[in-house]
């Protein structure tokens, strides 16, 4: 595209982008958590490869439906030249106004999405008319998928499904603003980030629940529970494993 064009599309969309966040009060910064001071939050977007693959489904279907009103036209110009004529601005109007209005739409979902990550919870917010945030604690994570179709594995980006305790695997298109489990659309780096939760997830059940899995060697968080404490919750696990043992062979 050609460098002026491209900035005045730019220039066009950052002033509907400013006026609909102004409108709609859409807040402009990633959501945040309730972290302490010295806690690493982590903030970011969909990879700009997501944005291509919205705009290559939006152009196909502009392109198709262009293409249908444009025959309807021709078949309706030729059956009467004077209606074709009477409705041109009409049928300019449906083929071009849409067309604008879905592009912008595209940008302005890309744009409101956002997924913070802080050392116990994450977060995620879409929507722009409606806004959805889904916050899950790393304790409460049971699993995280990956999903990656041929279209994405083309543009080189993968989705993110995180299950909490109580919610199951539901259909994709069901799945989201519910609150077991919450979806990452568009990630470049998928399966580093999705390890980095599962660790800490692992971490979070560990501090929590005396868990043995306490040996990961990954520093993706802080658990806010010291090598002493974790130790001392496992010795208290055990010696209760340890007591119906006890009164079995009376002593």
């Amino acid at each position: 595209m050609n460098e002026s064009i491209h900035a005045a599309c730019t220039w066009c969309y950052e002033g509907v982008w400013s006026m609909l966040t102004n409108w709609f009060r859409v807040p402009r910064q990633p959501p945040t958590l309730p972290v302490a001071d010295d806690t690493v939050v982590t903030s970011f977007r969909p990879s700009d490869n997501y944005l291509r693959y919205l705009k290559l489904f939006f152009w196909i279907g502009c392109v198709a439906v262009d293409i249908g009103l444009a025959i309807l036209w021709i078949v309706i110009a030729v059956a009467s030249p004077l209606v074709g004529v009477l409705i041109t601005p009409l049928m300019l109007f449906v083929m071009i106004v849409p067309d604008i209005v879905a592009y912008v739409a595209i940008h302005l979902k890309f744009d409101t999405m956002w997924y913070v990550l802080s050392d116990r919870s994450m977060r995620i917010r879409r929507g722009i008319w409606v806004i959805h945030e889904t916050t899950i604690t790393f304790e409460n994570i049971q699993n995280v998928r990956l999903t990656q179709g041929p279209i994405e594995r083309y543009f080189g980006f993968a989705n993110l499904v995180v299950e909490t305790a109580g919610g199951g695997a539901s259909a994709e298109g069901q799945s989201h603003g519910q609150p077991h489990q919450g979806i990452m659309v568009g990630l470049a780096n998928a399966s580093e980030l999705r390890d980095c939760i599962m660790d800490k997830a692992r971490q979070s059940q560990s501090a929590g629940l005396g868990d043995d899995r306490h040996d990961s060697g990954k520093k993706c968080m802080a658990t806010g529970f010291t090598d002493v404490d974790v130790a001392l919750l496992a010795e208290i696990r055990n010696q209760i494993v340890q007591l119906p043992l006890q009164n079995a062979t009376g002593n």
